[in-house]
């Protein structure tokens, strides 16, 4: 009997069919999950704290949870939905996005449409919404300075082609909302922006300057006010400041965190929800020590720290500088807002007004960071991975047996 030889390019198109399936159900990266996993599970935890910090409110204790509910579904979805997007769209939009960002941020300032709250201007309410511009501007900044600074990846060895148009660029966004007087949100974006040219691969000396001047702006931006010079003051000399006045919410904060010991007092037992103004918002961490301990505090830094773990495996692992750069200002970010954050509420740094990354009630701030992490999704798919890994050696095996 006679064999029947298979046609060698017959058994090629087998072998690339199977590499395109391979394609289509490659499990996700470590980076991938880590991300993924840590920004739903922050956000799920910050909707069941939210809910307990704001059921102190007689009249209508879900509302407010229910709305950052909301927002969470509405975040999660298309965090996973830009994750999808290519590469090459995150560099078309980068001038678009920052534009865009700095116009809307400027209606704050259109009578009718600005909201002030606490003696800054950063917010706006269209249809009975209230939005903060700034919020959206970290992100656009992040991805335009990347764009940038990746078109001049070969000229970054002289000031002025690392600086230039960046720092200026950044200053005029930035000024939009000083002009609103929120310094913790400043301070923010100062950071987003150190931290692109930090990651960008400019030589170290080049940051003196920048950090001297950037010192000497925020000095002189705290200086032109009363209220923030007492709480600056009130930071560094606790014992001195009135707990009635500008040193209520820290020390409220501080009897919080002290009442939840090692244990907590149990979710929803908390006494502080009560007195302090911004349970739900700046003071959140507040509320998760007093009601889960130590442990519920040690569970978010350790949630925050995977997070960075991922991001930087990104950082590490890829080979195209707009990547490198735009993860590292939105790691820069995320975990530096919230070391601002969490500081503030151990009395580390006086009160700025910073929310928790995922966790504080806010929808346009939820929303913003479950943006920036479906960005950071896309770059994981941008990486080296070991699935990829063989992938790759299917492809290169099927290019050879076509050739015979």
């Amino acid at each position: 009997m006679t064999q029947t030889a298979h046609p060698p390019r017959a058994e090629g198109r087998g072998l690339a069919a199977r590499v395109s399936l391979g394609r289509l159900f490659a499990p996700p990266s470590t980076e991938f999950v880590m991300i993924a996993s840590t920004s739903v599970l922050l956000t799920l935890f910050g909707v069941v704290m939210v809910l307990s910090a704001t059921s102190a409110n007689p009249s209508a204790p879900f509302a407010d949870a229910l709305r950052q509910g909301f927002f969470a579904l509405v975040g999660i979805p298309v965090m996973f939905l830009v994750s999808r997007l290519p590469l090459a769209f995150f560099k078309k939009i980068a001038w678009p996005a920052l534009i865009l960002g700095v116009l809307i941020q400027l209606l704050v300032f259109v009578p009718g449409l600005g909201v002030s709250s606490f003696g800054n201007r950063n917010w706006i309410k269209i249809a009975g919404v209230q939005l903060q511009p700034s919020e959206f501007l970290k992100l656009a900044l992040a991805i335009w300075i990347a764009f940038v600074l990746m078109r001049k990846q070969s000229r970054l060895g002289t000031w002025h082609q690392v600086f230039i148009p960046v720092v200026p660029v950044a200053v005029l966004a930035i000024g939009t909302v000083i002009a609103g007087d929120d310094l913790g949100t400043v301070m923010v974006l100062v950071l987003v922006v150190l931290g692109c040219l930090f990651f960008s691969g400019a030589k170290l000396r080049l940051f003196i300057l920048p950090l001297l001047g950037g010192m000497a702006a925020v000095l002189a931006y705290a200086l032109t006010s009363e209220n923030r010079m007492n709480r600056i003051l009130a930071a560094f000399n606790p014992e001195a400041c009135d707990p009635t006045k500008e040193c209520y919410q820290a020390v409220h904060g501080m009897w919080g965190m002290a009442n939840g010991g090692f244990f907590g007092v149990g979710l929803g037992n908390s006494q502080e929800k009560y007195w302090l103004p911004a349970a739900a918002n700046d003071y959140i961490f507040a509320i998760v020590g007093e009601e889960l301990g130590l442990l519920g505090c040690l569970l978010v830094l350790v949630l925050f720290g995977c997070f960075a773990v991922g991001v930087f495996h990104i950082i590490r692992k890829t080979t195209d500088p707009f990547v490198r750069v735009a993860a590292g200002g939105i790691v820069v970010w995320i975990i530096g807002q919230a070391l601002i954050n969490i500081g503030v509420v151990v009395r580390v740094f006086p009160v700025m007004g910073v929310p928790l990354p995922f966790m504080s009630q806010g929808g346009t701030s939820l929303l913003s960071a479950m943006m920036a992490c479906g960005v950071l999704l896309a770059f994981t798919r941008t990486i080296p991975s070991s699935e990829k890994g063989r992938v790759a050696r299917g492809e290169r095996l099927s290019e050879r047996s076509e050739s015979k």
